[in-house]
C-alpha cells in the first residue's frame, strides 16, 4: 500500500483504526480452527486400541474376574489421560505464536504517542521504534536511524541485519526476512541498535511470521507406524481368538454333549487367546521409553517419534543454535602485517594485539544489544581488566548506507584536551577510511577473503587521535591508523563432531540446512565432519523442480540462504524419497519443517515456543550429542518392543494347544480360567516390564536403520515365534503324555502339566533377551526386573503347592521330586535347543539391510 509522507506521520485516527481492527481482525493468528479439550477426548474414545481394552475390561467384568477387569481399565484410563495430555499439548503452538506476535507496541494516532496491546496494531499504524524493542507487525520504515534488527526467530541467523528508510532503498531489494539494506522490519524481530517510525503493511496472519503460523495450523503430523500395525495385528488375533473360542465350544459340545461346559471352555479359550497384550505393551513401552529418554534430557512430545528414532535415515539440522552456540565470540584478531591471534586456543593477550581490541572495544556500544558488541565486551573483560577506564564518549558516527563504519568519539578525564578516535566497520570501508596503499589493499582484501571461507564475519579497526571538540562532518574526516581486523564466529558446540560422527556410524546422513552464507555454512560443517564439498543454495533450489531437487539431495548435505518454505520443501522431497527425516530447529522459521518432519527435534533452551510446540522431541539442554543418545535409546526400546510381541506371539502357541488337545483327545480339561489368569500375571510383567528394561545391544549403533515400513511382525518373528511355541507345545505335550502313562490322577496331571508350561516360559524370557548375542552373554548384563519376575513366580508356584487354599483353587494334586525333575528337564530342553538355532534366526531378527551408505 502506498505509505504517508513523512510530513503528515500524524497516524491514523481512532476511529479509522477501530474500522480497521474491525474489518481485518486482531493481530493475531486465527483461532476458530483450534480443537477443544472434548473433541480431543472424543478423537481418542474412538481409537480400536482404546476401544479393545475398554471392551476387555466390561467382558471380564461381566464375567466376575474383577482383577483382569481392573487392570485393563486402569491401563485403558491412563492410556486415555497420556494421549489427551499430549494432544493439547500439541494444540498449544498456535497459542505461542500468538504471544510471540503480540508484544506491547507505541503507536502515533491522532498525532500523540501511546503504547497499546500488539493484537491492536492495525494495517497503516505508525509504529515508534527503539532499540530493545519487539516489533509488532510487518512494516515499511518512513524514518530509521542506524537500525539493525535481528531476524532469528524468522530467519534462523543470530547476527543481526541493517535496515534503511524506504526512500534510501531501490524497487528491485527482496522483502524478505534475512539480508542487509531492506526498509522493512518483521512481526516477531527484535530491534537491536537505533530507532526509527515505521508504517504497519501486514498484520496477524498475512505478516511473515503468522503465514509460518497458517502453515503449521495446517499440517498433519505423521501417524505412529506401530500404532496402526499394532491395530491390524489386533484384529488378527481377536478375529483368531473368536475362531478358536467357537471351534471349542462346538468340539466339546459335540464330542462331549455338555453345552453348559462347552460355553465355559470356549470363554477360557477366549480368555487365552484376548490380545489384550499387544496394546498394553505397547502403551507401556512407549510411556516407559519416553520417561527414559527424559533421563537423556530429551523430552518426548508425540509417541511415534519413539519408534521412528529406530529407522532415521536423515538428520537435517539447523547450523545457528543447533550445531553452534547462537552466541558470537571472537575468533581471531589479526594485525595487518598477518600475525594472528586466536583467543580459544591461545592463551593470554600478546602485547601487539592490546591497541586492535581496545580500540574495537571504544568502537562497540558501551550497553551493548549488537551481538557482535557483545562479544567484544566479552573478550576485552577477560584480557583488558580496565575495560573502557574512565574515558567517556562523547560523540559518535553511525553506519551510513555509502560507508559502512561506526565511529565513536572518548575524551579521557585526565587529559581534557587529547580525544581517542574508535572506528569499526567493513573492512573495505575502514580501508577507505585510513586510505591505505594499494599493496596493503591487496594484502587485506587476501586475508579478508581468507577468513572469510573460515566462516568469519570480518570487521576492521582504525584509530584516531583528535587535537579539540571541532568534529567534522563525516567519519572521513579523521585521520585514521589501520590497526587491524576482527573475525566473529558464532562457535560450535563442543560435543557435535563427536556426536555427528556417531550418526555416521549409525548409518544416518547428517544434512545442515541454514539461511546463512554459503562460504559461512561450509565452513562449519567442514568443523562438525559434515561432508561440505559441494552446497545448494536457496536461489539454486527455487530453479529446481521437485525430481531435479530429489536427484541434488542425494549427493548435497549443505544448504545455504534457504528460506522458511524451502526448508519444508526439502523436508518433504527427503520424505518423498523414501527417507525417515529427523529435523532440529530452533526458530519459529524451523516450525512447519518440525512438524513436517517423521522427528521434529526442537532446542529446549534458546528454542522458541512455537518450535517446542511443533516438535515430536525437545533437547532440554539444546545439547546436539543429546540426539544421538535418544536414537540409541530409541533402537533399545524397539528391539526390546520386537523381544516381547516375539515373546507374546510364542506363548499363545502351547497355550491354544492345550487347551485343544484334552478336546481333541477326550482328555480332561487341564486349563480354566485361574490358570489362564495366572499365565496373564506372568506375560504381562514380563512383557512390559521385564523386556523393557534389558539394556541396549551391543551392536545397536552399528547397525543401519531399519527400513521404515518393516513391519513390527516381520516374516522371521513370526517365524521364530512358532518355532518357540511349537517346540514348547511338544515338550509340555509329551510331559502330559507322560504323566497319562503313569496313571497320575487329573488333579497331579494338571499340576504336571502346568509347572512344565510355566518352566519353559521361564526359559523363553532367557532365549529372547537378545537376539545378538548368547544367553551366557546376556546374563552378564543385569535387569533387576527380571529378577523381580522370577522370585514371585517362584513363589507363587510353590505356595500352590505347598498352601490348601491355593492348591484347591488351582486344583493341583502333590507333585513329588521326579516330577518336578521331569518339567525342569523339559525346560531345559526348551533353553539347550533354542539357543542352539537362534544364530540361524539372528540376522534376520536384529537388523535390515541399510537402502544407501550414510554420508556425513
Amino acid at each position: 500500500m502506498p505509505t504517508a509522507p513523512l510530513s503528515s506521520l500524524t497516524g491514523l485516527s481512532d476511529a479509522e483504526a477501530g474500522a480497521r481492527l474491525k474489518a481485518e481482525g486482531f493481530n493475531e493468528l486465527p483461532r476458530s480452527d483450534r480443537r477443544t479439550l472434548f473433541a480431543i477426548v472424543l478423537e481418542v474414545l474412538r481409537e480400536p486400541m482404546l476401544a479393545l481394552l475398554l471392551g476387555g475390561g466390561v467382558i471380564y467384568l461381566a464375567l466376575g474376574d474383577f482383577k483382569e477387569a481392573v487392570i485393563l481399565l486402569v491401563f485403558a484410563s491412563l492410556s486415555v489421560i497420556i494421549t489427551v495430555v499430549q494432544e493439547s499439548r500439541t494444540e498449544r503452538v498456535l497459542e505461542a505464536l500468538r504471544d510471540l506476535t503480540s508484544p506491547r507496541a507505541l503507536v502515533i494516532r491522532n498525532n500523540e504517542r501511546k503504547r497499546i496491546a500488539g493484537r491492536e496494531v492495525v494495517r497503516g499504524d505508525l509504529l515508534v521504534l527503539s532499540e530493545g524493542d519487539r516489533v509488532a507487525a510487518d512494516a515499511v520504515l518512513l524514518q530509521a536511524d542506524d537500525i539493525e534488527a535481528d531476524e532469528s526467530l524468522l530467519t534462523g541467523e543470530s547476527l543481526p541485519v541493517r535496515k534503511i528508510a524506504r526512500d534510501e532503498a531501490g524497487d528491485a531489494i527482496p522483502r524478505r526476512p534475512g539480508g542487509d539494506d531492506q526498509p522493512v522490519v518483521y512481526s516477531g524481530s527484535l530491534m537491536v541498535r537505533g530507532s526509527g517510525i515505521a508504517q504497519v503493511i501486514a498484520t496477524g496472519p498475512r505478516s511473515e511470521i503468522g503465514k509460518i503460523g497458517q502453515a503449521l495450523g495446517t499440517m498433519q503430523t505423521e501417524p505412529p507406524r506401530l500404532q496402526t500395525q499394532t491395530r491390524k495385528l489386533v484384529r488378527v488375533f481377536g478375529f483368531i481368538g473368536g475362531a478358536f473360542s467357537v471351534l471349542v465350544v462346538v468340539l466339546y459340545g459335540t464330542l462331549r454333549g455338555g453345552w453348559l461346559d462347552a460355553v465355559l471352555a470356549g470363554i477360557t479359550v477366549g480368555m487365552s487367546m484376548l490380545p489384550e497384550e499387544f496394546p498394553v505393551v505397547l502403551t507401556v513401552f512407549m510411556a516407559m521409553g519416553a520417561w527414559r529418554i527424559s533421563q537423556a534430557r530429551v523430552l518426548t512430545r508425540r509417541a511415534a517419534a519413539i519408534e521412528a528414532l529406530g529407522s532415521a535415515t536423515v538428520l537435517c539440522t539447523d547450523k545457528t543454535g543447533t550445531l553452534t552456540e547462537n552466541r558470537m565470540s571472537v575468533a581471531e584478531l589479526r594485525l595487518l602485517s598477518g600475525e594472528a591471534f586466536h583467543p580459544r586456543t591461545d592463551g593470554d593477550l600478546p602485547p601487539a594485539f592490546r591497541s586492535l581490541l581496545d580500540t574495537g572495544l571504544l568502537a562497540a556500544a558501551p550497553d551493548p544489544f549488537d551481538p557482535m558488541d557483545r562479544a567484544l565486551h566479552r573478550l576485552a573483560s577477560e584480557h583488558l581488566p580496565d575495560g573502557a577506564g574512565t574515558r567517556s564518549m562523547v560523540h559518535s558516527y553511525g553506519l551510513r548506507r555509502d560507508l559502512l563504519a561506526i565511529t565513536q568519539v572518548w575524551q579521557d578525564p585526565d587529559d581534557p584536551g587529547d580525544f581517542i578516535v574508535a572506528a569499526k566497520g567493513a573492512p573495505e570501508a575502514i580501508a577507505r577510511m585510513c586510505g591505505l596503499a594499494t599493496a596493503d589493499l591487496q594484502q587485506l582484501s587476501s586475508t579478508v577473503d581468507a577468513m572469510a571461507a573460515d566462516g568469519l564475519r570480518v570487521l576492521g579497526v582504525a584509530r584516531a587521535d583528535h587535537p579539540n571538540d571541532d568534529w567534522p562532518d563525516t567519519q572521513l574526516g579523521f585521520r585514521f591508523d589501520f590497526l587491524g581486523l576482527v573475525g566473529l564466529a558464532d562457535p560450535l558446540r563442543e560435543q557435535v563432531p563427536a556426536a555427528v560422527a556417531d550418526c555416521r556410524s549409525a548409518g544416518i546422513r547428517v544434512v545442515m540446512i541454514t539461511g546463512d552464507y554459503p562460504a559461512t555454512a561450509r565452513a562449519i560443517a567442514r568443523e562438525a565432519g559434515i561432508a561440505a564439498d559441494t552446497s545448494l543454495s536457496g536461489d539454486e533450489i527455487a530453479q529446481l523442480d521437485d525430481a531435479a531437487l530429489a536427484q541434488r539431495l542425494k549427493r548435497t548435505t549443505v544448504f545455504a540462504r534457504i528460506m522458511p518454505e524451502q526448508k519444508l520443501r526439502i523436508v518433504e522431497t527427503l520424505k518423498a524419497d523414501g527417507e525417515v527425516v529427523a529435523m532440529t530447529g530452533d526458530g519459529v522459521n524451523d516450525a512447519p519443517s518440525l512438524k513436517a518432519a517423521h522427528i521434529g527435534i526442537a532446542m529446549g533452551g534458546r528454542g522458541t515456543d512455537v518450535a517446542r510446540e511443533a516438535s515430536s522431541i525437545v533437547l532440554l539442554d539444546d545439547d546436539f550429542a543429546s540426539i544421538v543418545k535418544a536414537i540409541r535409546l530409541g533402537r533399545r526400546i524397539y528391539d526390546n518392543l520386537v523381544k516381547a510381541m516375539g515373546f507374546i506371539f510364542a506363548v499363545h502357541v502351547p497355550i491354544a494347544g492345550l487347551a485343544l488337545l484334552p478336546l481333541l483327545f477326550g482328555l480332561p480339561i487341564l486349563l480354566g480360567p485361574i490358570h489362564i489368569a495366572f499365565l496373564e500375571m506372568i506375560i504381562d510383567p514380563v512383557c512390559s516390564i521385564v523386556f523393557e528394561a534389558e539394556t541396549a545391544e551391543d551392536d545397536v549403533m552399528r547397525r543401519p536403520p531399519r527400513e521404515p515400513d518393516r513391519p513390527l511382525f516381520s516374516g522371521a518373528l513370526i517365524g521364530w515365534g512358532l518355532v518357540q511355541g511349537l517346540l514348547v507345545f511338544a515338550l509340555v505335550a509329551g510331559v502330559f503324555v507322560i504323566g497319562q502313562f503313569r496313571a497320575m490322577p487329573e488333579t497331579e496331571l494338571r499340576a504336571l502339566t502346568f509347572f512344565a508350561l510355566v518352566l519353559s516360559f521361564v526359559c523363553l524370557i532367557f532365549v529372547n533377551r537378545s537376539f545378538s548375542t548368547s544367553i551366557l552373554a546376556a546374563l552378564r548384563r543385569p535387569n533387576p526386573m527380571l529378577a523381580v519376575v522370577l522370585v514371585i513366580v517362584g513363589g507363587v508356584l510353590g505356595l500352590s503347592l505347598s498352601w490348601p487354599w491355593l492348591r484347591e483353587l488351582f486344583r493341583f494334586g502333590p507333585l513329588h521330586g521326579d516330577d518336578l525333575a521331569l518339567t525342569a528337564l523339559a525346560a531345559l530342553v526348551v533353553l539347550i535347543v533354542l539357543e542352539a538355532i537362534k544364530p540361524l534366526w539372528r540376522s534376520r531378527l536384529g537388523g535390515a539391510p541399510s537402502r544407501r551408505p550414510a554420508q556425513a
